[in-house]
């Protein structure tokens, strides 16, 4: 076995999702050196279809950071959408309640942005195909990370003084903190979602929620060409269960509306079952190592969030990082986990709230029905309810 070749670098991050590759702009940013490790190529992580929706908010902050241009200029304003139920439509137009709005923009065009930001356009280094990635040393001044080099087999080792572990659910990151340093608070749903990609124009101006007592489906539009859809269906159920005509046939009945125009069908492009499930990881770090995105909380597509949580993340911590690295302000660093956390808690409560407005009627209890359409309601006769809702859908409460 090859000895590893040793290399010193401030800051190893693992991942190029959102996070990570946010999180690694920042520090070109500020002159402060990194390396990014990603397992997958360049081009699979720019081709890889994930969420869609950001909130105002978050495309605000990443333009303040010189990182929203392409998406300002390319992505689709959405103020309002419109729940489905009863055979009725009913749109909620929450950028008249609030004067803000969602920025529809596929993950992959994000980043893809991020990619040439950090590599082409700030030189960061970002070594892709990355193999069995090792982190030691956490709790010392000194960690470690290894990794073996794609191309040349070469297992190579970074010497660094933080690790930003943003590799995802399943990466190295979440798992190299020790049994006992951190509590995982978990959630199951109990549900599953048939998530869908049609090739196909969107067949709403804005997203559609429908709640039907055969189960939810939801409308998302990706792009001109191309749209989300959700159907509700047993957690564990097999996509090929779901012909094209059966699938078409439920999103009919269940985004059904009168008046509403016809959805426009199209091939499905993609087509797989989530257990919709989420977990939270107290606290987001452990020793020299911080978590970002889904390697410290997961949370199901219910309220269109994960995104946007991964990207608070990373504005916290990368301004942390360069605070620490070059002023010797550690203060970003101390309180990021527990920042972090006030928002991740909020939006997995609202996420529970919603999941049960979705999924109530389709349980064959009377009584789950009941305060499902009982909260659907009130959205359209209370403005204290509406405005509640608004805020909590977009992201918009000024302290968590």
């Amino acid at each position: 076995m090859n000895s590893p070749s040793p290399e010193r670098v401030p800051v190893v991050v693992i991942g190029a999702g959102p996070a990570g590759l946010t999180v690694g702009t920042l520090l070109r940013a500020a002159s402060v050196d990194c390396v990014v490790l990603e397992a997958e190529s360049r081009a699979v992580i720019e081709q890889r279809p994930r969420a869609g929706v950001l909130e105002d908010w978050a495309v605000l902050a990443l333009d303040r950071r010189g990182l929203g241009h392409q998406l300002l200029k390319r992505a689709a304003r959405h103020t309002a959408c419109e729940f489905r139920f009863g055979g009725a439509g009913y749109r909620f137009p929450y950028g008249e309640l609030t004067g803000r709005h969602h920025y529809v923009y596929p993950q992959q065009s994000l980043v893809t942005d991020l990619v040439r930001e950090y590599v082409d356009v700030r030189a960061g280094d970002a070594r892709f195909g990355v193999r069995d990635v090792g982190i030691e040393g956490l709790a010392s001044a000194r960690p470690t990370v290894s990794y073996t080099d794609a191309e040349t087999g070469e297992r190579r080792l970074l010497h660094c003084d933080f690790v930003v572990g943003a590799d995802g659910a399943r990466g190295v990151s979440r798992a190299a903190v020790p049994e006992g340093h951190a509590r995982v608070a978990r959630h199951d749903y109990g549900v599953g979602w048939l998530a869908l990609l049609a090739q196909a124009p969107p067949s709403s101006d804005c997203v559609l929620f429908g709640v039907h007592p055969d189960g939810f489906a939801g409308h998302m539009a990706r792009s001109s060409e191309v749209t989300r859809y959700y159907l509700q269906c047993p957690p564990g159920d097999d996509p090929d269960n779901w012909s094209h005509a059966r699938v078409w046939a439920a999103l009919r009945t269940r985004l059904a509306a009168a008046g509403a125009p016809s959805l426009t069908e199209g091939e499905l492009i993609e087509k797989r079952v989530l257990d919709l499930h989420d977990y939270v990881v107290e606290p987001m770090s452990y020793g020299r190592l911080f978590l970002a995105g889904d390697a410290a909380h997961l949370i199901a597509p219910i309220a269109a969030k994960g995104l946007n949580l991964a990207l608070h993340d990373a504005f916290l911590l990368g301004d942390a990082l360069v605070a620490y690295l070059l002023r010797g302000d550690g203060r970003g660093l101390d309180d990021y986990s527990d920042t972090c956390l006030r928002r991740v808690w909020d939006y997995q409560e609202f996420s529970q709230w919603l999941s049960e407005l979705y999924h109530g009627s389709a349980t064959g209890d009377p009584f789950r029905a009941g305060t499902s359409f009982a909260r659907l309601r009130r959205l359209f006769t209370s403005p204290t309810a509406a405005a509640a809702f608004a805020e909590q859908y977009l992201g918009s409460a000024e302290h968590y």
